[in-house]
């Protein structure tokens, strides 16, 4: 009764656990019978003819005995049609069409013909094998590129089982694909939009800098064609391009997700997110039916999250927001399994001043009235608010600014600026934004006129302890961009500014 066993990974989160896929061929009464156990879900159950196909169209043949697959360990549920390609290589070493592959770990779909397509979480499971010893992983040739990041893992892209096969019997033959881990020697960020393009908008401009600087969350509160979502997509292009450790976990995220480019490598540029304010509480946090995906808040790691419309989005979307970024990490509970997805993002926000937009506006009349501007507000809760650090008006931009010649500065000199201040934070451990209070209050003394300044506004404003600690940390960020070792003044006025208007429009 041949045994044969291979080994593959299934992805739970963002992590990838090692599978045992277990063939058993043995005499029965029902030719060609084929039992697979080991809580397989209905695309793991559809394999069986898939395999059978491709063994058959490949030139292999199919066993005469009956075949029993188990995927071990029984007791947790496998998703995917991943374990195509392991299973049918079960097949093949039990037939004895080669010895064993105990120093292997394969995973990919079968076509009918035998080709093989690629599959989700390739980089996770390249880390399981490194984690479990693992010297060789067989994936599809489309996954090759972001699994040969993983140092101590010969990964071998490959297009059909025949080809697999043949190099099995003969791997001197065949040579592991080359990684190509290195940044781009051009800067990542050169791809977006630049805020040379920007007329007027100042202020706006400015504040922006500083949430890039120290990843804080920002609100953009303007008329219709004022320029938010103009600034909001060139703020990607200020921010510094991600370190290594934080390029693997994002292409990690998205290689889960299946939003990775065929055949890409590491994402080196921060993501970009926009969704649409239509879309559902388990799309923006994750979840779903089955085994949780990321939602846009991971997808969102490490970069920008842009949701435009702000008030449109639905109440119970945006509030749980504050989880995530509060804690910048997202827990999905299951009956099964709790899973965690991590979900460090920076929140960029965009909304008008009411219903019709022109709440404000010198030169248009807004056909609101009060109750109606408090309900459009009132769709955003005060606590979530209380999370957003920076909170600026981009009003309309005057004619002759709009027609203005002059050139403005461009997002490369901004992001010299703002690299220069990350470094500093870095220095100290980690973003302004992400400051412990421990750290607040080591990293943000402030001399008598700041102390008197601060106390002034939080009387005045009635703002939280929250708020308090935001506040500290948008001044540190200004004290960094102008390369000073202390808070003065007029970084606490500054900060300051960019906490009114939840109260001239909330209160």
């Amino acid at each position: 009764m041949p045994l044969f066993k291979t080994r593959s990974a299934a992805v739970y989160g963002i992590d990838a656990h090692p599978v045992d896929v277990e063939v058993d061929l043995f005499r029965s009464g029902m030719a060609r019978d084929f039992m697979l156990v080991g809580m397989p879900d209905t695309a793991v159950r559809e394999s069986r003819e898939r395999i059978k196909s491709a063994l058959m169209n490949s030139g292999f043949g199919y066993p005469s005995q009956a075949v029993t697959v188990n995927l071990a360990p029984a007791h947790v549920r496998k998703e995917g049609s991943g374990f195509d390609l392991p299973m049918a290589l079960a097949i093949l070493g039990a037939m004895g069409t080669f010895k064993g592959l105990d120093k292997h770990l394969s995973v990919g779909e079968l076509s009918l013909d035998g080709a093989i397509r690629p599959v989700r979480g390739a980089l996770s499971m390249a880390v399981c094998a490194r984690e479990n010893g693992i010297q060789n992983l067989i994936l599809p040739l489309e996954n090759a590129a972001e699994a040969a990041v993983v140092e101590g893992v010969h990964v071998f892209g490959v297009r059909h089982l025949a080809e697999v096969v043949a190099m099995l019997n003969k791997p001197d033959d065949f040579s592991p694909v080359r990684s190509a881990a290195e940044a781009p020697a051009a800067a990542g960020n050169a791809t977006a939009p630049d805020f040379r393009d920007v007329r007027g908008q100042t202020t706006a401009k400015r504040a922006l800098q500083v949430a890039a600087a120290g990843n804080h969350n920002v609100l953009m509160i303007g008329p219709p064609g004022s320029g938010k979502t103009m600034l909001a997509k060139r703020l990607a292009g200020i921010l510094p391009m991600m370190a290594f450790e934080e390029a693997i976990e994002s292409t990690r995220i998205h290689s889960i997700a299946g939003t990775l480019p065929s055949g890409g490598g590491l994402l080196w540029m921060r993501p970009f997110r926009a969704p649409h304010h239509t879309i559902s509480d388990a799309g923006m946090i994750g979840g779903g039916a089955g085994m949780p995906r990321p939602g846009e808040v991971s997808l969102a790691h490490n970069g920008l999250l842009f949701l435009d419309e702000f008030p449109e989005f639905p109440r119970n979307v945006l509030e749980i927001l504050r989880q995530p970024l509060e804690d910048s990490v997202v827990s999905i509970a299951r009956a099964a399994m709790t899973l965690n997805f991590p979900a460090s993002f920076m929140l960029v926000a965009a909304m008008n001043p009411c219903p019709c937009g022109f709440y404000g506006d010198p030169t248009r009349e807004c056909r609101c009235t009060p109750a109606i501007i408090q309900r459009y507000l009132g769709k955003i809760s005060g606590p979530l608010i209380d999370r957003i650090d920076i909170q600026i008006e981009v009003p309309a931009v005057p004619y002759k600014e709009l027609r203005a010649g002059e050139v403005t500065e461009t997002s490369a000199g901004m992001r010299a600026r703002v690299e220069k201040a990350r470094e500093r934070q870095m220095a100290r451990g980690c973003t302004n934004s992400r400051m412990p209070t421990r750290l607040i209050r080591q990293q943000c003394a402030l001399d008598e006129t700041g102390e008197r300044t601060l106390e002034m506004a939080m009387k005045r404003m009635s703002l939280s302890a929250r708020a308090h600690d935001r506040i500290l940390k948008v001044a540190r960020t200004i004290a960094d961009l102008d390369e000073s070792a202390s808070i003065a003044a007029k970084h606490i006025a500054e900060a300051i500014q960019y906490r009114s208007l939840d109260r001239n429009y909330w209160t």
